[in-house]
């Protein structure tokens, strides 16, 4: 299948397109950055998504709205509008077979900067009104929203002992998720399942469920 895939030169982005590459899909990359991965079936269009002209990719079967940006004044921009241009531009058409949004934990828990928090938050509505619409190309819409993912942006927490010991005490398996994780759960929702749509799966290792009786 034809894959679309935004903020695939890193982190979760490139893993999930070298996830469908793997299995023998097509994937076209949009990314500010520049490519990072070199296969015969992947090609590279630099743009940013809320600014750029966005190119002309027509028959995505698969729509994968990956880019993103944390804490940069321009979170709502990116995230939210961004993503809604890029969605609006290739979703809704006769191919469409499945349309996904990388979120947030934070969509749910709020536990984020502010921005970031709405703009991922917006992105589980936004979500579920497209659900709405492609269910009509007999596609399916969902939304995957990581905790703490194992990435070079995460390297301030992740590198500092106390503040690891802090995140993986609200951690109800006190582990984070790998990018490579991520990718598998992207590759479910939008090959293999069917039949689910409109949905949020939070993948956060249960910090959003963490409680502690106090007796």
């Amino acid at each position: 299948m034809k894959v679309v895939l935004t903020g695939s030169s890193k982190g979760i982005g490139r893993a999930i397109a070298v996830k469908f590459l793997d299995c023998g899909h097509s994937v076209v990359g949009l990314d500010i950055c520049a490519p990072t991965i070199e296969h015969e079936k992947y090609s590279h269009i630099c743009a940013d998504i809320f600014s750029s002209d966005l190119p002309d990719i027509t028959d995505a079967e698969i729509l994968i709205n990956n880019a993103g940006v944390q804490d940069s004044g321009r979170d709502i921009d990116v995230n939210l509008k961004g993503t809604i241009r890029v969605t609006e531009k290739y979703a809704f058409q006769e191919k469409i077979r499945s349309v996904l949004f990388i979120a947030s934990a934070s969509a749910t828990s709020g536990s984020e900067f502010p921005e970031y928090a709405a703009s991922k938050g917006g992105l589980l509505a936004y979500m579920k009104n497209v659900a709405l619409r492609v269910a009509g190309y007999g596609a399916t819409s969902n939304s995957l929203s990581p905790g703490g993912v194992l990435t070079s942006l995460n390297d301030r927490v992740i590198s500092d002992p106390v503040m690891w010991k802090r995140i993986m005490d609200q951690t109800l398996i006190p582990k984070w998720a790998t990018a490579e994780e991520i990718a598998d759960w992207a590759y479910f929702v939008t090959v293999v399942n069917k039949s689910m749509t409109a949905q949020d799966i939070i993948i956060d290792n249960g910090e959003i469920a963490k409680a502690e009786f106090v007796w």
